[in-house]
């Protein structure tokens, strides 16, 4: 009974997002918890939401590129060991959606983290994290990871703007993307980008998800603009 109500959480995903078109009306996402938010504003192109804290499971990925299926697979799997018992209390802890990629500019400069799992490009190099997001009824109180790659952290409020996007992931699918992003926002008169600030990339749906099902977000963190 517990693996069936388990399987169904992802068979019969649902809905919860406000459809903007046809593209956005056919996705779906698994019936798990997610971060919580609150949209600000929508347009043709994107939404803005200010999004809850949260706590994140984050470890460093392998490999050059950020949806390297090789680096990306290894890194998923430490995560979900941690998730699912490699931890000091040996607690089984519930999936969460979605995951996150992030991108921190070259510099190397330390940037804010959020949602589900995370990727981070550091340094000189293509270096990227991933984070889960935690399920709420911890709070701080987690267990510790036995794993010394995995490193838990709280994200704080903050605001970004959004878009979704159906099919697969790919690094130059998200740099067109991150591109209309920004480009659309220079005309939005409420907010901007943030300074510094990085894409970041959110999966919410299983491998197995037709890719016209799938429910892909990119979003960067803007704040309001100055009176």
């Amino acid at each position: 009974m517990d693996l069936a109500t388990e399987t169904a959480k992802y068979v019969f995903p649902q809905r919860r997002f406000e459809a903007r078109n046809l593209e956005e009306a056919l996705m779906s996402v698994p019936d798990l918890e997610t971060v919580e938010f609150k949209v600000l504003s929508r347009t043709d192109q994107y939404e803005i939401r200010e999004v809850e804290p949260y706590f994140i499971a984050e470890t460093t990925m392998p490999g050059k590129y950020g949806f390297d299926f090789n680096g990306a697979s290894r890194s998923f799997n430490v995560l979900a060991e941690y998730l699912f018992g490699k931890n000091t209390m040996k607690e089984k802890m519930e999936m969460t959606t979605p995951v996150f990629t992030r991108r921190i500019e070259s510099d190397g400069e330390k940037m804010e983290m959020t949602t589900p799992v995370i990727t981070t490009k550091m340094g000189d190099q293509d270096k990227w994290t991933m984070s889960f997001v935690m399920p709420s009824k911890y709070g701080s109180n987690l267990p510790l990871p036995k794993d010394s790659s995995v490193t838990i952290k709280e994200v704080p409020s903050k605001i970004v703007a959004v878009t979704a996007f159906s099919g697969f992931v790919t690094d130059e699918e998200i740099k067109r993307r991150e591109s209309t992003l920004r480009d659309a926002l220079k005309n939005d008169k409420q907010f901007q980008v943030k300074e510094a600030t990085s894409v970041e990339v959110a999966q919410y749906n299983p491998p197995f998800t037709p890719p016209f099902l799938r429910r892909n977000e990119i979003a960067v963190e803007v704040e309001r603009k100055q009176e």
